[in-house]
């Protein structure tokens, strides 16, 4: 029989809902018969393409014995992670101040009033190799409860006092200086891998935001090894296996140094980060082959991402078939079959597919074991020849592939993890030029405007089968902000610009802390937990206040309100003494940071969007690596109104003699309107 989850949307709550386990989703309900029987919560937190939350459902929830123990001793709660960060957040805190790691699945035990007293993340049924059993840790916490109930009680007030947020040391006085965008250039070079890229040793993340960091301070520090860091990590994570050779895009994270053996989710958000990385990497270097990593990233997430509605999916598993990993690998023969002998013996030999394999039961996860040039030399193949081979190759196995049992995809979309891939193709179609790109972005925005926003103008969280759900979070209305403002300057459709300020002034209304300075991330609309923080830590995705920060400063200079670039002026003091102990870890941070000490630009490009020189001033602005900029075009016609109501200082940028005129501002100072195109190259450089 099913169980309470199954009226649930959540894919995740879904995988749960035929348990023997008694589950109730978060909600009045289950801390009412915690409070009522006098018993101890259980709260698992997982995601739906979580590999060892399978491993642990298989184990255990999906077990009578340990079921019979849960239902008799506890009332246990499933959640969503990535519909509820905010519950996530806080116990993700409890569980790594209590053991020092964190992960998920997320094992919590709690009192009827939702204060933790006992943390872990993922446990066999049967104790094994040093770790506890979750049989023996229901036995012991449930006579825990019954014999020392008031020390628990004890127990769980001082972690719940211990988890609350501590203030930031905020310093007082100008904002934090260049010094600290130094110090974090330095970590960041201090902890790179020379040998394969990236940063740390295994596990490796992509962190983009560490890369585009990395690329604002090449822009001012040519004689550093910025760009070299970058070019070094994007050319390794592309050859390596964390790439799908076959399909496209990006797994979550590297289990090895090498990049070559992936933990292989994919995510909606390391698709979207990581395109913006080769964006602008394509932009510093001019390189085409990041241009190409960059619509592979696309064609995968329009293929296989992408809801008939317009939004995008979150996730796919990394299982299928009850094993991991196991829709992405091959064996020799396996592609001899497919491409015949010799192709097939190319195709192997080029992406590192062995008899004895790289990865389980003898199977090779494909990456480029060689550069293309030369492996093309040592087969006496010109490259272009070895190019069109491979490509035809890859195109067969994929079909192929395409008949393998397909891991589990996630296909809720959720408001913050759209506003990324909006904005990365919003940024993709303007430094490339490929329609595709800004025309999804376009349908993703028109969907969530229309599906994830209430009445009153407040976000949502998540959208799936119809159902809106959960208010929205700071991440959703930063992030969402952010795919808006890059739909403007892709676009110039002024409506896109009209909702980035508006749902801008929501967030403010909803997360400003009143008291300080930038966001909490829970507003007004969210459910009142046991703690609320302000997040700024840039990990796997960059924090609410990082991006907010940027979207502020942004805004100021679109639109001329003081204001919100004087709010940006505050996070950065806020945040100032947090940020200064470790920068590297909060570079997203940063690069608002950078814009906001500059030089920065303000372009205004006044002009009939009709016009062939419009254009291509339009264009080359676009194409350009300008981090620091803004980018506004004013047509004295149609909707021409509803720019000067935003952005009234426009007002007296027209064209030059019917030419149309490039008005670039740096530093509240303008220079001569630019009327030619080598003018205006000249002065971008």
């Amino acid at each position: 029989m099913a169980n309470r989850l199954i009226r649930d949307k959540s894919p995740y709550l879904l995988q749960h809902a035929q348990n023997p386990v008694d589950w109730f989703p978060w909600g009045e309900e289950a801390f009412h018969k915690a409070r009522k029987e006098n018993k101890p919560i259980f709260l698992s937190i997982g995601y739906s393409t979580c590999h060892w939350c399978h491993v642990m459902a298989y184990e255990s929830f999906e077990d009578e014995e340990v079921a019979e123990l849960l239902n008799k001793s506890y009332v246990s709660i499933k959640i969503d992670r990535e519909e509820r960060p905010d519950i996530d957040q806080i116990y993700m805190t409890t569980c790594q101040a209590l053991t020092g790691r964190g992960g998920w699945p997320l094992s919590i035990f709690m009192t009827p009033e939702g204060k933790p007293f006992f943390a872990g993340t993922y446990f066999p049924k049967s104790s094994r190799m040093g770790v506890p059993g979750f049989m023996d840790i229901l036995d012991r916490v449930a006579a825990a409860w019954q014999k020392d109930r008031l020390g628990i009680l004890k127990a769980s007030e001082e972690i719940t006092g211990a988890i609350q947020p501590k203030a930031a040391l905020i310093v007082q006085g100008p904002s934090p200086d260049r010094g600290i965008l130094k110090k974090a250039y330095e970590q960041l070079m201090q902890n790179f891998d020379p040998t394969w890229g990236g940063f740390g040793s295994a596990p490796k993340f992509p962190t983009p935001h560490n890369l585009t960091f990395l690329l604002r301070w090449h822009r001012s520090n040519r004689d550093s090894g910025a760009r070299g860091m970058v070019v070094k990590t994007l050319d390794a994570m592309r050859s390596g296996g964390i790439f799908d050779q076959i399909g496209f895009g990006f797994h979550r994270y590297s289990v090895d140094e090498r990049w070559l053996v992936p933990h292989f989710e994919k995510m909606l958000y390391d698709q979207a980060l990581l395109a913006m990385a080769y964006i602008e990497a394509h932009q510093v270097t001019g390189k085409e082959g990041y241009a190409r990593v960059v619509r592979e990233i696309f064609s995968y997430v329009l293929r296989d991402m992408t809801a008939p509605e317009g939004g995008f999916f979150s996730a796919e598993d990394a299982d299928s078939e009850g094993k991991e990993g196991v829709f992405y690998v091959w064996k020799p023969g396996e592609v001899k079959k497919h491409l015949g002998e010799e192709l097939g013996d190319l195709f192997c030999r080029f992406y590192g597919i062995t008899p004895a394999g790289n990865f389980e039961d003898g199977n090779s996860i494909p990456h480029i074991s060689a550069a293309p040039h030369v492996f093309a030399e040592r087969e006496g193949l010109e490259p272009v020849e070895l190019e069109t081979l491979l490509e035809g190759a890859r195109q067969q196995l994929f079909l192929a592939r395409a008949k393998r049992v397909r891991p589990h995809k996630d296909d809720k979309i959720l408001t913050s993890w759209n506003g990324l891939m909006i904005a990365a193709m919003a940024k993709g179609y303007g430094a490339l030029g490929d329609s595709e790109f800004v025309n999804a972005a376009g349908r993703a925005a028109a969907f969530a405007l229309r599906k994830l926003r209430k009445p009153n103008g407040a976000l949502l969280r998540r959208y799936r089968q119809g159902e809106g759900a959960y208010p929205g979070y700071l991440d959703d209305y930063a992030f969402l902000v952010w795919g808006l403002l890059e739909l403007y300057e892709a676009t110039h459709e002024i409506s896109y610009l009209e909702e980035a300020v508006a749902i801008n002034r929501v967030m403010i209304e909803l997360f400003q802390d009143e008291s300080g300075a930038g966001f909490f991330f829970t507003g007004k609309e969210n459910e009142k937990l046991i703690s609320r923080s302000k997040e700024v830590y840039d990990g796997a995705l960059p924090s609410g206040n990082s991006v907010a920060a940027l979207n502020l400063l942004r805004l100021g200079r679109m639109t001329g309100n003081i204001d919100l670039e004087q709010k940006a002026d505050e996070m950065m003091r806020e945040f100032s003494g947090q940020v200064s102990t470790v920068p590297m870890g909060y570079t997203q941070f940063l690069s608002a940071l950078d814009f906001l000490i500059g030089p920065s630009r303000e372009i205004v490009i006044a002009g009939d969007p009709s016009h062939e020189t419009t254009r291509a001033m339009v264009s080359l602005v676009r194409r350009k690596f300008l981090p620091n900029k803004v980018l506004l075009l004013r047509h004295e016609g149609e909707g021409d109104g509803r720019l000067l109501a935003l952005s009234p200082f426009v007002a007296g940028m027209r064209p030059i003699n019917n030419q149309p005129a490039v008005y670039l501002c740096e530093q509240y100072a303008c220079t001569t309107p630019i009327t030619s195109m080598v003018d205006l190259e000249s002065a971008l450089q």
